[in-house]
């Protein structure tokens, strides 16, 4: 990575990046790392870790050449906090033993409050990261906000509010009105979002699940009606009843 951004013999493109130009890119090697894991190619994994690897060492040596920190420093500081948020490992003190996962989680995010709490805040909404993927932050925020009680005690609830916040949908798309429409979409998004927590659902998961669901079976109707000039000269009803087949085969091979 050092000779890569040498600015005398090292790969243009590579110098000239910084932070923000990079981060992009990050983000994306992340999502591939989860790809390869829902695909089951650990072939593909080993390949995208390595990427998502160079990443860290990249933003590492920009951060190095500032003088900031190095990659040493990076291992160092991820280690040091894994000592400190797993007392019931490496303290091995008495009370800590037979805690189970759940009992696990609740003290890893004891000790991430405690953490927070010396640092300087106005809002218990602080530090949850902006650069999430929008699902992911609607589910911290929530949970941030549960942590004093502003939350639902169940899902039934939560059907509740989709159910009012659908009606409001309605009355946005009779209005004609782009933001109002856009608005009042993001609200149930957000309670989805709600109801994928209360169920401890991963929404992004299910989001993935869909997609793959659809993928699935639009390529089936595709691979039905024989080529695109076939499908594009279809009716709607004639490819809903391709896409019907497509679900029947599904039960049947489950």
């Amino acid at each position: 990575m050092a000779r890569l951004r040498d600015p005398e013999t090292g790969c243009p493109w590579d110098v000239e990046q910084d932070f923000s130009t990079i981060a992009p890119y990050t983000i994306e090697e992340a999502y591939e790392v989860a790809d390869a894991i829902e695909q089951g190619d650990f072939e593909g994994l080993r390949d995208e870790l390595g990427d998502l690897l160079f990443q860290v060492v990249f933003h590492a040596r920009m951060a190095e050449e500032q003088g900031r920190f190095d990659f040493g420093d990076v291992v160092a500081a991820v280690c040091e906090k894994m000592l400190r948020r797993h007392p019931h490992v490496f303290a091995r003190k008495a009370h800590h033993e037979g805690m189970g996962a759940a009992d696990q989680r609740a003290a890893w995010e004891e000790h991430k409050d405690r953490e927070r709490a010396n640092e300087a805040s106005d809002s218990l909404l602080d530090h949850v990261p902006r650069g999430l993927a929008e699902l992911q932050r609607a589910v911290k925020l929530q949970k941030r906000a549960a942590k004093v009680g502003f939350d639902w005690g169940s899902p039934e609830p939560v059907l509740d509010k989709l159910a009012e916040e659908t009606a409001e949908m309605h009355e946005a798309m009779a209005s004609g009105e782009l933001a109002r429409m856009e608005d009042e979409l993001g609200d149930l998004l957000f309670v989805l979002t709600n109801l994928a927590r209360q169920l401890d659902i991963d929404p992004a998961r299910a989001l993935r699940g869909a997609n793959a669901k659809f993928e699935r079976r639009f390529r089936s109707v595709e691979h039905a009606a024989g080529s695109r000039e076939a499908l594009e000269a279809m009716s709607l009803d004639d490819m809903e009843a391709l896409w019907q087949r497509a679900k029947r085969r599904e039960g049947d091979d489950q």
